[in-house]
C-alpha cells in the first residue's frame, strides 16, 4: 500500500493525484458501454441475450416462479434467518424516514400544500455472477417498499442462468415479483428503455462495477437514477494508539475484498500503528478466499496516510469523501464535528463497517467515487417525487399580483403580466 505523510511539501497533490487516478480507472468504461446501450435500444432482447452469452454464458432472460421456488428451496435455515433478521432491521429504521405532506394556508386565503407521492417504478441492480449480496436486494428494495412504489423488479446477473439462492429468498421477501437474471451495462439499457420481455421503469437504483455505473450515467434522463455515484466500493479508516490493529487490517481487508476498484485509506497521527496494521494486512490476506481481488485492491488503490493534526486529518476526511468512514479513535465526538463528507460514520470500536452492510438497520447503498461532497446514501427519500399543490384566492391575487406584474414586466415578460392582470378585479 502506498504511504503518505501530510508533513511533506507535496503530500496534498500526491493525494490528489492518487484519487483522481482511481477515479479515471472507474470512467474508462464509458466507450463500450455506450455501444452496448445503443445496441439494446435498437434491437432489445435479441441483443440483450447476446451480451448474457458474452459476459454471464447465461441465455435466460427471466426465470419462471418454480424455478426460483426450486432455488430457494435449496438455501440454507440459518441464511434464511439472517436475511429475515435483517430485513426487520432495516425495514424498521427506514420507517421512521417517512415524510409528511406540507399543508399551509396564509392571511389571504390563499392554499400551498407539498404532496409526496411514491415513483410509480423501479429497477433495483443487485450485482451478481461470481458474487451474491442478498443483503443489497434488501436495501435497495426495502426503502422502495416503504415509500409505497407500486412496482418493484429486481435485475440481477446470473452464471450459466443460476441465480444464487439468498438472492432470491430476499427478493421474496421484499414481494418482487419480477425477476431477471441479466446483469450489466444491457440490463440498465433493457429496463430504461424496455423490451418484449421487460418494460421500462422510470428509475434504476444500486450499486455495480464501473460499467453499471457508467451506464446509469449515460441513460440518466431517460430514466431516474440516485443522485449519487453507487460504484465500486470505498472505506477510510482514522485510528490512533489504542486502536487494535488486527482489527483495523481486518476492516481494510473486507472492503478490499469487494472489487480490484475498491479503494481502503487508513489515517493515523500515530506511526506505529500504520506499520502494525500493514504488518497485519499482509498476514491476513492469506486468510480469504478473494486474496487475489483484495490483494490488487490494496496494491492500486490502498493509501497509509499520517497525519500529526486533527484538523488536517477533518480537512483530508472531508477532500476524500469516503462511501464508509471509521473513526476508530479514542476520542472520535471532537473530530465527528468537523467531518461534513461522506455516506456514513462508524463511531467507535465496535461500530464496524461490516456490520452497516448487514443488519445494523442503515443503508449500504452509499454515494463513492467523491459524489458523497453532495449527495447521500439510498434512503425513502430516494422513491418519493414530489409535488406542489397551489389554490389561490380571490383575494389573494388581487393583494399579490401587482408585485408580479412588476416583476414580470421587468424581466421583460409581458405575457406573464397579462396572464395576472387579466385575473384581477378592475376597480
Amino acid at each position: 500500500m502506498k504511504i503518505l505523510d501530510s508533513r511533506k511539501k507535496n503530500f496534498d497533490r500526491e493525494l490528489d493525484n492518487l484519487l483522481m487516478k482511481r477515479k479515471n480507472k472507474v470512467n474508462l468504461s464509458k466507450v463500450s458501454v455506450l455501444r452496448i446501450i445503443k445496441d439494446v435500444k435498437n434491437n432489445g432482447d435479441k441483443a440483450l441475450i447476446k451480451y448474457e452469452k458474452k459476459f454471464n454464458d447465461n441465455k435466460v432472460i427471466a426465470p419462471t416462479s418454480k424455478k426460483i421456488s426450486k432455488t430457494i428451496a435449496t438455501l440454507d435455515k440459518v441464511v434464511k434467518r439472517a436475511i429475515d433478521l435483517a430485513y426487520k432491521r432495516i425495514y424498521k429504521f427506514h420507517s421512521l424516514q417517512k415524510f409528511k405532506n406540507i399543508s399551509y394556508v396564509d392571511n389571504l386565503r390563499n392554499k400551498l400544500e407539498y404532496r409526496y407521492l411514491p415513483i410509480e417504478s423501479v429497477a433495483i441492480y443487485v450485482p451478481g455472477s461470481s458474487a451474491s449480496y442478498p443483503s443489497s436486494v434488501l436495501m435497495n428494495a426495502i426503502p422502495a417498499l416503504v415509500a409505497g412504489v407500486k412496482r418493484i423488479i429486481m435485475i440481477n446477473p446470473s452464471h450459466k442462468g443460476k441465480q444464487n439462492p439468498a438472492v432470491l429468498y430476499a427478493a421474496r421477501k421484499c414481494k418482487i415479483k419480477e425477476i431477471y437474471s441479466i446483469g450489466g451495462p444491457s440490463a440498465i439499457a433493457a429496463v430504461t428503455y424496455g423490451t418484449k420481455k421487460i418494460k421500462r421503469v422510470d428509475k434504476i437504483v444500486g450499486p455495480g462495477n464501473a460499467y453499471v455505473a457508467a451506464a446509469k450515467k449515460e441513460v440518466f434522463g431517460d430514466v431516474g437514477i440516485e443522485g449519487m455515484t453507487a460504484g465500486p466500493s470505498e472505506v477510510t479508516v482514522v485510528c490512533d494508539k489504542s486502536s487494535n490493529a488486527e482489527w483495523i487490517a481486518s476492516d481494510l481487508i473486507a472492503q478490499a475484498e469487494h472489487d480490484v476498484l475498491a479503494q481502503c485509506i487508513l489515517i493515523s497521527k500515530d506511526k506505529e500503528i500504520i506499520k502494525k496494521v500493514n504488518i497485519e494486512i499482509l498476514k491476513q490476506l492469506k486468510e480469504i478466499p478473494r486474496v487475489s481481488v483484495a490483494k490488487k485492491s490494496l496494491i492500486k488503490n490502498g493509501i497509509l496516510i499520517y497525519i500529526k493534526s486533527e484538523k488536517k486529518i477533518a480537512e483530508v476526511v472531508n477532500k476524500i469523501a469516503p462511501e464508509h468512514l471509521e473513526l476508530n479513535i479514542k476520542n472520535y465526538k471532537s473530530l465527528l464535528s468537523k467531518i461534513k463528507n461522506t455516506g456514513s460514520i462508524c463511531l467507535g470500536k465496535f461500530a464496524v463497517m461490516a456490520m452497516t452492510d448487514y443488519n445494523a438497520g442503515s443503508n449500504h447503498i452509499l454515494p463513492t467515487n467523491g459524489s458523497a461532497k453532495y449527495s447521500s446514501g439510498i434512503s425513502v427519500n430516494e422513491f418519493y417525487k414530489r409535488i406542489s399543490y397551489i389554490n389561490l384566492s380571490k383575494k389573494g391575487i388581487e393583494s399579490l399580483g401587482p408585485s408580479v406584474i412588476t416583476l414580470a414586466n421587468y424581466e421583460g415578460l409581458a405575457g406573464h403580466a397579462q396572464s395576472v392582470k387579466k385575473r384581477i378585479r378592475r376597480k
